[in-house]
């Protein structure tokens, strides 16, 4: 390995980690937001709504995100829909990521006890009230696991909008490449990013899962 290159290289590809990581961050907020509202109308069962719903999680669920991503960036603009890359990356990344936190949020809501829905309802809150300040909170606690997960997991999708030229890690590690000629020693240290990356958010979000079951617990 030609530690020069390592050398000269991990400016660029620190700096390219630094979209990688803003991809992730951005995706997985506007993930929470999709999956959480996809998840009340499918918990509430509102017929029109929960057709489109479902449509939605089956068809992000099972087509691949590469194919999601070639959509929206280059068969939207002949619907007259124009995105840059940086925007059809974070929109295919949020839509895939929302389908999967849909079935999270709705599995950890179902799992709280329906008698503390009905011990709600029966001391005077209304079903929206119960759901807000009772339910919510309790399911949020046992979903934490699951979307931990899925960040990390979108921390590795945010690898394949490299293909609509986003210079993201892999993308720079490509551009590093077409120079030096070095794709092992590149792509060993962009591996390396990636795993001391991904360690860090997983020892964080594990601290964080730690303390929200202390609070479930009491």
């Amino acid at each position: 390995m030609d530690f020069t290159i390592v050398i000269d290289s991990l400016p660029s590809l620190l700096k390219a980690t630094g979209m990688t990581i803003f991809l992730a961050a951005i995706s997985i907020l506007i993930a929470l937001v999709i999956g959480f509202l996809t998840a009340i109308i499918r918990i509430l069962k509102i017929k029109v709504l929960n057709e489109i719903a479902n449509v939605y999680v089956s068809l992000m669920r099972g087509t691949p995100l590469l194919v999601q991503i070639f959509v929206i960036y280059y068969g939207l603009p002949q619907i007259g829909i124009v995105l840059d890359p940086i925007s059809s990356g974070i929109l295919a990344l949020s839509l895939n990521a929302g389908a999967y936190l849909s079935e999270s949020f709705r599995a950890s809501i179902l799992a709280v006890d329906n008698g503390q829905m009905e011990a709600s309802m029966s001391m005077g809150m209304t079903y929206p009230q119960a759901l807000k300040r009772i339910i919510l909170p309790q399911s949020l606690r046992i979903a934490i696991p699951t979307l931990s997960n899925s960040f990390i997991v979108l921390i590795k999708d945010t690898s394949l909008v490299s293909v609509i030229t986003v210079t993201e890690l892999l993308q720079m590690s490509s551009l590093i490449i077409a120079k030096t000629f070095e794709p092992l020693t590149i792509y060993l240290v962009a591996a390396a990013i990636y795993w001391v990356l991904i360690s860090f958010f997983t020892k964080l979000l594990d601290r964080l899962e730690i303390r929200s079951s202390k609070y479930l617990v009491r």
